[in-house]
């Protein structure tokens, strides 16, 4: 052993130094999810969140994300930046087992960019953690345990930790050459569709309505918006509707039947039926088994959990 080996035992923090997330930029956690391979029989599918951010970071396996208006490829040690407003979907595909970690962040304001934005809307949303992967996966574990197991102050500890990660997200974002890995390109008519259907899979719809509104034959949309996202107009519609209904049943407590209503559906039959064969559960089990609840103090192992931050 070198006799100046351990001679150094204090590192300074520089004078000049300055938080990025000071003033009117002060986040907020809201939630930290964690999903095991496992649970992509039960995907989290077709959703957007208009008053946060969220970002995924995928542990292990590999396969297709839609993200806002394309088939992307992620794989583990990517880091997905999801924009308020960002419509995604996490079906990776049958027998395709993805592990990750996400967490939901308000109130951002970065200099230049919207509120609730970390990166440019013309950006892509896909980045490599590099280096950074297993400081960031330590950092989203210690906050998803503190959480869902109700340790003591566990809020503050994580409101702490959540600066550290966006602070190291930064660095990443800083010195990324990102591209987009997409597989399927945008095209005009094709996010026309898609921007009628986010705007309206609350109402009564058929292809035929859509074919209507933009002029032209129901079956060269189909064909259009399938080249473009992986499904055709009516999987999306539905996975769009689905997905809403997921994220009302996490973060709600309204009956499953005023959901179903919301997202478009007159019959509570219908709705089970088109969830069930979505997500690969009924509504009812999925609130149960996919939120981790403050009130118990161990809570059960689930595939997938949200521990909020209350």
């Amino acid at each position: 052993m070198q006799k100046n080996q351990e001679l150094k035992v204090l590192s300074y923090v520089k004078k000049d130094f300055q938080s990025a997330f000071q003033g009117e930029n002060m986040p907020k956690l809201l939630y930290v999810g964690k999903t095991r391979p496992a649970a992509s029989a039960h995907p989290r599918i077709m959703h957007s969140h208009e008053d946060f951010l969220e970002m995924v970071l995928i542990v292990s396996g590999s396969g297709e994300y839609f993200i806002h208006d394309k088939v992307c490829h992620v794989e583990a040690g990517d880091l997905l930046i999801y924009n308020s407003g960002v419509v995604h979907d996490e079906f990776a595909g049958n027998k395709i087992e993805i592990g990750s970690y996400c967490i939901a962040i308000g109130g951002i304001q970065m200099p230049g960019l919207r509120r609730d934005a970390l990166i440019p809307d013309d950006c892509g949303q896909i980045f490599s953690c590099g280096d950074a992967f297993e400081e960031i996966r330590v950092l989203l574990e210690m906050m998803y345990r503190n959480l869902s197991e109700c340790y003591t102050r566990a809020e503050a500890v994580c409101n702490g930790l959540m600066y550290a990660l966006l602070e190291k997200v930064l660095v990443i974002l800083h010195c990324s050459d990102q591209t987009e890995r997409e597989t399927i390109k945008p095209n005009e008519l094709g996010f026309q569709i898609k921007e009628y259907i986010d705007e309206h899979y609350t109402e009564p719809m058929t292809l035929q309505n859509i074919a209507d509104y933009l002029h032209f034959s129901p079956y060269y949309l189909s064909h259009v918006f399938k080249e473009m996202s992986g499904y055709s107009p009516i999987q999306y519609l539905i996975r769009r509707r689905i997905g809403e209904a997921q994220t009302l049943l996490i973060t709600t407590d309204l009956p499953i039947t005023r959901i179903g209503e919301m997202v478009g559906y007159e019959t509570q039959n219908y709705f089970n039926l088109q969830f069930t064969k979505c997500v690969g559960m009924p509504p009812k089990r999925f609130r149960q088994n996919f939120v981790v609840q403050d009130i118990e103090p161990k809570p059960r192992r689930r595939m997938r959990s949200y521990a909020l931050a209350r």
